[in-house]
């Protein structure tokens, strides 16, 4: 799993740029929003198969011909801008499988595939569902970046132990038990469990910012995220 070095709209910007790095820099960011493009593309194929397949469509096509040259940090947010190419994308392929079965060629997609009982969530728009993805993926990169962060500090057990009152899955009296565990009273556990949760906090913020146009809008995006998981 990558994480982003850079902030703002850095690496969406390098990722235009046609050498190695550029290369990277836009392998890094298709790694980082696949799932929540299958998770639209979920919402909007009503099949789970056809939409990973759409998606590996989608980026193969982001990979080997630059579409993300239309990204544009004026315009502000790049999950923004990646919402709409990929329902362009999802248009332009309606389109030519039109064109197709008009013409009696191949079979054209459908969107209209029978769907497989799914939970509760995966019945929302698919917008809601590509945020949902979105938010859920942010958290794991951020954890990734705090877990590696804890291990070069030796404290991988630390952080194992207090990871469920850092996510608020605790349950009452587990923070005790494993201050217990730890070797720390009760006080120190808690301190622990502050200090990582502004430190998970800070990588959450970095995750985000690293796609943005100004660090003015970190904040906003923050409350999106809370809202598209509480969705």
């Amino acid at each position: 799993m990558f994480t982003f070095h850079t902030t703002r709209w850095t690496r969406v910007c390098l990722a235009k740029a046609d050498s190695d790095e550029g290369r990277g820099a836009l392998a890094e960011l298709c790694e980082a929003y696949y799932e929540p493009v299958v998770a639209y593309l979920r919402g909007v194929l009503r099949d789970a198969d056809a939409a990973r397949e759409m998606s590996h469509a989608f980026f193969a096509e982001i990979l080997a011909g630059g579409a993300i040259s239309g990204a544009d940090p004026l315009r502000g947010r790049f999950r923004f801008y990646l919402l709409g190419a990929v329902r362009h994308f999802v248009a332009s392929k309606w389109e030519s499988d039109q064109r197709l079965r008009r013409g009696g060629g191949i079979a054209p997609l459908s969107l209209d595939a029978e769907t497989p009982e799914v939970p509760q969530t995966d019945r929302d728009s698919p917008e809601a569902a590509f945020d949902r993805q979105w938010a859920v993926t942010v958290l794991a990169r951020a954890m990734h970046v705090l877990e590696r962060e804890c291990a070069n500090e030796g404290k991988t057990a630390l952080l194992e132990h207090l990871k469920p009152s850092l996510l608020g899955e605790a349950a009452y009296g587990d923070q005790n038990a494993a201050a217990e565990k730890l070797g720390l009273s009760a006080g120190a556990a808690r301190v622990a469990v502050h200090r990582l949760r502004s430190r998970f906090r800070h990588c959450v913020k970095e995750e985000i910012a690293s796609t943005l146009k100004d660090a003015a809008s970190i904040e906003d995006e923050m409350r999106s995220l809370l809202a598209a998981l509480g969705g």
